[in-house]
């Protein structure tokens, strides 16, 4: 496989053919109402008591063994239900992510396999969890919702950690300045991917936690969430610089 050819200035923001203002759109579009519900659905149930049960029940990843592609060959049959943007299966939503990165960090090769495998943790719901509890951003739980959680005003109002004295208020059970790695997460794919990455011992590198890290704000994620468009990427043309990558990363068979 030849070397990838210089893209764009690293600092630069991928440039897809639908603006910024058209993506992650939540208040109207034909796939508001599956969006919205989606959302209910994960701010009722996402408490500290489920977060912490799904990471002990996932945490030893024994569901099964595959390799990295045969997981990543998985999400062909998953359309995110709480994706405003796209109707199509994820897996190809992952090859944009990983083709935006290449492109603009051409000689940062496990930077395009982070973009490849950052949704492989969806496969949760191949194996039966409903989408509420894989996909969709992120939230702190065990604390007062925060504004900026997408549908933060209408949709946890049966959430019973809302209205538990020990969970409601600014901080909740956190220390102020405790610091990002001692707050729990709403539990998904992001978690459990790190999960499988860890107990697989993944050979990348240490760059990995700054380059994507699960913020909105990271270097990462502007590539995960804007490089998405109508125009689907040559899986079969791709395929074989990807594998590469599995083999030189995170080769084999994997545990799940």
């Amino acid at each position: 496989m030849s070397r990838p050819q210089a893209g764009p200035d690293p600092s630069e923001d991928p440039k897809p053919d639908r603006t910024r203002t058209e993506l992650r759109n939540y208040t109207e579009g034909e796939r508001i109402g599956r969006v919205f519900g989606t959302y209910l659905l994960m701010h009722t149930h996402q408490t500290v008591e489920f977060v912490r049960a799904k990471s002990a029940q996932y945490g030893s990843c024994s569901r099964r063994r595959m390799s990295a592609m045969e997981a990543l060959e998985l999400l062909d049959q998953l359309v995110d239900e709480s994706d405003p943007d796209v109707d199509f299966p994820n897996s190809f939503h992952a090859f944009q992510t990983a083709e935006g990165i290449r492109r603009a960090h051409p000689d940062k090769d496990w930077f395009h396999l982070v973009g490849l495998l950052h949704d492989l943790g969806k496969v949760l719901v191949l194996f039966g969890e409903p989408q509420w509890a894989v996909v969709g951003d992120t939230f702190p739980v065990g604390c007062k919702v925060q504004s900026s959680v997408v549908y933060a005003d209408s949709t946890f109002h049966d959430n019973p950690d809302t209205k538990d004295p020990r969970y409601s208020t600014e901080c909740g059970m956190y220390q102020p300045g405790c610091g990002l790695e001692n707050v729990l997460m709403s539990w998904g794919h992001d978690e459990y991917m790190y999960q499988v990455m860890k107990f697989n011992n993944f050979a990348l590198p240490k760059e990995v936690s700054s380059a994507w890290g699960g913020g909105l704000g990271t270097p990462g994620s502007k590539f995960d969430l804007y490089t998405k468009q109508e125009e689907l990427p040559d899986v079969q043309q791709l395929r074989a610089y990807y594998q590469g990558l599995i083999d030189k990363y995170c080769p084999g068979q994997l545990c799940w």
